[in-house]
């Protein structure tokens, strides 16, 4: 982004503030924000005390006419509806799953409305992988063709593994629009990929007295880990037997004794129940799970080593916050390639307007033209065809 410029956003699903971070740093400014848990705005309000907007709530409630204009729309939009891990969980207790869902699978629509309503120049959205395979690709074909054919925007389609910026295998489909024809592309993102990746123990409490106190994380005169995150015996040996029935099953389920040199599997918004995903090893104590500081750092709130996020709730709701979030620096390199473009003249698009009139058909993606002008780029820089 050129020196001196600036655009205006609006940050809808916003829970604790994640894109908003990534866009603040290449120069953005926040001029809306909307966010219906409650613990979620306190943390987010905690975090960005000057703010002259309030947080609004359900962005259900919200009138079109009442959001200001802006130039780029933020939405990482309610992802239960479309995870893995959700879908099995909806399956056993009966709930519907994708856009079926009655109280979150319908919130894209409410993106299409502001965006039809205000016409910003750009937006960025975020979701699980699982978001375009759902449904046999249906659920990928309908949010696609709304976007592009419906709306006119030109699109660029990404599935980014957040491992190059944070120790933690976290894979998140990305959808970039711009209401014009650009350059923009996802590729520059990936040049990523060549920098040398952190692993989990640089996000660790250090233990040794380089770190301030920070209770109730941290405790004693070398800012030990607390005993609090050390998991009961019962929980020990409950996620133990677990592990081993699944095994003589041969299934790959289990827990995860972390690799301190290597990456995390991916947080998750239930890490709080027993920490199973990532457990620490400790040296004569039961594994531990990570405090919610060492998410924050996970999840690139804080830089390695910081402690400056403010994490004003429980536990229970920090885990939960930090595992639907976003990972701050991916969305700042993103936000960079996208800010050049903002403002730059037209140029050839990947899916543009002009390809308006085309229709989807079958379960490969089929149209007019070969689906395959909508793309996936992996992180070595290959392509492949996203249904």
């Amino acid at each position: 982004m050129k020196q001196g410029n600036t655009f205006t956003f609006i940050d809808l699903f916003a829970g604790i503030g994640g894109m908003r971070k990534g866009f603040e740093a290449a120069g953005g400014k926040c001029v809306f924000t909307s966010e219906r848990d409650i613990h979620a705005q306190t943390t987010y309000r905690a975090n960005f005390p000057d703010d002259t907007h309030p947080v609004a709530g359900d962005i259900i409630t919200v009138r079109s006419e009442d959001i200001p204009a802006h130039n780029v729309l933020l939405a990482g939009f309610p992802c239960q509806p479309f995870s893995l891990a959700g879908l099995a969980a909806r399956k056993r207790s009966g709930k519907v799953s994708g856009f079926s869902c009655p109280s979150q699978g319908s919130l894209f629509f409410e993106i299409v409305r502001i965006l039809k309503f205000h016409r910003p120049k750009a937006f960025l959205l975020e979701n699980v992988k699982n978001l375009m395979s759902h449904d046999r690709g249906k659920t990928g074909r309908i949010i696609l063709q709304t976007l592009a054919i419906d709306l006119g925007y030109t699109l660029q389609m990404c599935l980014l593994n957040a491992r190059f910026w944070v120790p933690q295998n976290r894979e998140r489909v990305f959808i970039a629009g711009f209401r014009e024809e650009t350059g923009f592309s996802f590729g520059p993102v990936m040049t990523h990929s060549s920098r040398t990746s952190p692993s989990l123990r640089d996000i660790l409490h250090s233990e040794d007295g380089m770190e301030e106190v920070e209770e109730p994380y941290t405790v004693s005169r070398k800012a030990k880990v607390s005993d609090r995150y050390s998991l009961s015996d019962r929980t020990w040996a409950y996620l133990q037997c677990h592990a081993r029935k699944h095994r003589e099953r041969g299934n790959g389920f289990g827990y995860g004794l972390a690799d301190l040199n290597s990456a995390s599997r991916t947080l998750s918004a239930r890490y709080g129940k027993d920490g199973s995903e990532i457990l620490i090893s400790q040296n004569g104590k039961n594994p531990r799970r990570l405090t919610p500081r060492e998410c924050s750092r996970l999840m690139g709130f804080d830089y390695l080593g910081e402690s400056k996020f403010q994490i004003p709730v429980s536990d229970t709701q920090a885990y939960r916050q930090f595992g639907n979030a976003v990972v701050v620096p991916l969305v700042h390199a993103i936000a960079e390639q996208m800010a050049s473009w903002i403002f730059s003249a037209p140029t050839q698009g990947l899916f543009s307007p002009s390809q308006k009139g085309q229709t989807f058909s079958g379960e490969t993606g089929a149209s007019s033209q070969p689906m395959h002008h909508l793309k996936h780029i992996d992180l070595k820089g290959n392509t492949y065809e996203p249904f």
